[in-house]
């Protein structure tokens, strides 16, 4: 097989490869079957934003033909009768059990991805334990901060409230307004691997330089550096996770993010029970130095493993290196037929995405047209909620809120660590609670308990008896942990991720990961000065009123996204949100007559009419 990169019969200069995938892409949408069969749903995609399958409504003969067009133009014609067979299975793969072209061993392997989803090859797990890092990374850079505050506010004598908010909350300042956006320019000059190693070498670097600061000055650029890491890493990862997988476990590699960065908030707060004892004579505060120097560890993993791993197959067809993106699929895959399949499809739907592309303003777009404004709306306001309920206020600064409660430093820091596991154990189920309760339906039960725990945990300050003071206000920030993690914590990033249409879906997520990082920066800043204020009671009671609002404005104006296909997704975000509201309005007595009196009631009315 010839290589379009290697083959000295094959031009190499950037600009020319460039132009020839440009002039190919130009001659396949005009030329092949698929233009004739998806020519029409374009149109319709540009008036309602829709997206369908692109093999569907061509004829077997429409759809060998463009296969042979499409191995000619990419140097595949060795896997030629594997992309026949697996572009027939992608056209219909619910119908793969009547195809004649398919052996008895072939049907096996495309059953099997049903009924045994994770006999996945060796490295499909390896990129999963990747991202797993990844997501570790994340945790640990979010929380080693909450132990080491307590110990370095004191070294630097760093006293005015608003200060050290912004110490705390430089990484996420630095990722609202820098971080996030740069994640464009360095998936597409580096791809998906290289943004997450420059992501991870830059947490790895940063830690160093946080761990032997000399003032609050050099503590804070050290700190704005890591936020550089922590907008591109949050922003990649997912993405880079799910390019790789085959869909039917996508999106509970999605789901692991959320698991696995539970995983390394605790390991932040293991970090600084671990450390809280060191002490060195000769140098001074090396405790919450180590705290913060120990999160150097697992990015320096990650950054060993990331290129063991192969890039992303989108990313290499993106880049028209077809070769290399089937290379690649082949290790992700059971079969060459699974490869060839997914390498086929990948390149429809990256046709179809370009078509609708072109000629438009996506910013624009994403909100100028109704249905793409509504999942702005709705992946902002899941965003905005998962820090304002709230949570990072007791991630950063849970010692902290101990101590007011009446812990010693030590005790506080303890007592912390169960906040950590406590996230994490209870972030375990929401892998499968997310696809069978849905993501409206958690939202609207731990809303409600979020805010009453937060009023608990506030009320609690005012007992006058230390011990019953300390354990009621543990307790209400643990019971706040548990009906968190399977609720605020998964739901945001699995939301956004599937709620904007495949064109503006990077930008659509850079929009919703710079509103995440924007107001946990607003939570970790505004705390201090907030608890000072207003008292605990206050500070607690005023997450406990937006968790109040959330529910509402869940209730009132949030679709539901589970388990929907594209199509469907567009039927839910093209209903009116006034519509949306006067729906659920009137549900109300029906929701009452059904759950609070347990009476008979007509048939639940339908919003969606799906098409």
């Amino acid at each position: 097989m010839r290589d379009k990169e290697t083959d000295p019969e094959v031009p190499v200069e950037s600009h020319h490869i460039e132009h020839t995938v440009s002039m190919e892409k130009e001659k396949i949408v005009s030329d092949a079957g698929i233009a004739r069969a998806w020519s029409h749903d374009v149109i319709k995609s540009d008036e309602k934003t829709k997206q369908k399958n692109p093999l569907a409504g061509l004829t077997k003969e429409e759809l060998m033909a463009d296969v042979e067009v499409f191995a000619r133009e990419r140097y595949l014609e060795p896997i030629l009768d594997d992309l026949k067979k697996g572009a027939l299975v992608a056209q219909d793969p619910k119908a793969f059990e009547s195809l004649d072209e398919l052996s008895e061993e072939e049907k096996e392997l495309l059953r099997r991805e049903t009924t045994h989803k994770w006999h996945q090859p060796f490295m499909m797990y390896f990129m999963t334990i990747l991202c797993a890092g990844s997501a570790i990374v994340q945790g640990m850079d979010q929380t080693a901060v909450n132990g080491a505050q307590e110990f370095y506010f004191e070294e630097f004598s760093v006293t005015d409230k608003w200060l050290q908010g912004l110490l705390n909350g430089a990484p996420y300042l630095c990722s609202c307004l820098i971080g996030c956006w740069t994640t464009a320019p360095l998936n597409r000059w580096f791809g998906r691997r290289g943004c997450i190693f420059i992501s991870c070498f830059i947490s790895f670097a940063s830690s160093f330089w946080m761990a032997a600061a000399k003032s609050w000055v050099s503590l804070l650029f050290a700190r704005f550096l890591l936020g550089l890491a922590v907008g591109a890493k949050s922003s990649t990862t997912p993405v880079y996770g799910a390019e790789c997988a085959p869909a039917n476990i996508r999106g509970a590699l999605v789901m692991m993010w959320q698991m696995w960065t539970a995983f390394g908030i605790m390991m932040g707060y293991i970090a600084s029970v671990i450390f809280m004892d060191v002490s060195n004579p000769s140098y001074r505060g090396m405790n919450w130095r180590l705290m913060l120097g120990s999160t150097a560890i697992p990015p320096m993993f990650v950054c060993a493993q990331v290129y063991f791993c192969p890039e992303s197959p989108r990313w290499y067809m993106i880049r028209g290196r077809y070769q290399r993106a089937y290379e690649a699929l082949s290790k992700f895959r059971p079969s060459p037929l699974q490869a060839a399949r997914d390498l086929y499809y990948i390149h429809s739907a990256l046709q179809v995405e370009e078509k609708l592309r072109e000629g438009k303003q996506l910013w624009r777009e994403m909100f100028t047209i109704p249905r793409n404004r509504r999942a702005a709306q709705s992946s902002f306001f899941v965003m905005f909620m998962q820090q304002f309920c709230g949570v990072n206020a007791i991630m950063y600064y849970s010692s902290s809120m101990f101590r007011d409660a009446g812990l010693s430093l030590r005790m506080a820091l303890i007592v912390s660590l169960g906040c950590g596991i406590t996230n994490w154990i209870f972030a375990l189920p929401a892998v499968y609670t997310i696809d069978t309760f849905g993501r409206r339906n958690l939202l609207l039960t731990t809303f409600p308990l979020m805010s009453l725990f937060l009023l608990f945990t506030g009320f609690s300050f005012w007992i006058p008896n230390d011990d019953a003071r300390v354990g009621c206000v543990a307790t209400g920030i643990y019971l706040f942990m548990i009906v968190y993690s399977p609720g605020e914590g998964p739901v945001p990033f699995t939301y956004s991720a599937e709620a904007f249409p495949l064109y503006i879906r990077d930008i659509g997520m850079s929009f919703a990961t710079a509103t995440t990082w924007g107001f946990n920066f607003i939570v970790s800043f505004t705390w201090p000065g907030l608890r000072d204020a207003f008292t605990p009671q206050g500070a607690f009671g005023w997450y406990a009123a937006w968790n109040f609002f959330g529910w509402i404005f869940c209730y009132f104006c949030l679709p539901e996204t589970k388990a929907l296909s594209l199509e469907e997704l567009d039927q839910v975000f093209s209903v009116p949100t006034r519509k949306h509201i006067n729906h659920y309005r009137g549900m109300l007595p029906w929701y009452f007559k059904k759950y609070i009196l347990r009476g008979d009631v007509p048939p639940k009315k339908q919003l969606y009419d799906y098409e």
